[in-house]
């Protein structure tokens, strides 16, 4: 009685020799055009452009927008996890406060996150809606 792997010898074999056919000469195949070959890997560096780099570039434009629009009052987070408000904005630096009488001179560039406090008017909207309701 055959075993399996003879079986299955048999059978990879009868599929190989289905698949190849004739042996295709080398020399005998088409080359394929240049173009292909560029229009192949542009979209493949177009893809990886848009996919990775694109969505960082962004971000970092709008994180560096945010700080420019910085001004006093906004809370503000820094790189190393400093909580404060900022009370001086300054060409580079601005100040900020992180408890009474202690005010930290921090670098633009290192300010993680800005939250903006609400203004009065959004609070009022909020406030006026809650009563229609």
């Amino acid at each position: 009685m055959p075993s399996f792997s003879v079986f299955l010898a048999q059978v990879t074999n009868a599929a190989n020799a289905a698949v190849a056919g004739a042996p295709v000469d080398p020399a005998t195949q088409p080359d394929r055009p240049l173009w292909s070959v560029f229009l192949i890997y542009g979209l493949l560096l177009a893809t990886i452009y848009f996919v990775f780099f694109r969505p960082q570039i962004q971000a970092k434009k709008n994180q560096d927008e945010k700080i420019k629009t910085a001004k006093t009052g906004d809370k503000v987070v820094t790189s190393s996890g400093i909580h404060g408000i900022i009370t001086n904005v300054k060409d580079s630096t601005v100040i900020v406060r992180v408890a009474d009488n202690v005010k930290l001179e921090i670098e633009k560039s290192h300010i993680d996150k800005i939250n903006r406090p609400e203004s009065s008017d959004s609070e009022k909207e909020k406030s006026s809606t809650a009563k229609a309701s």
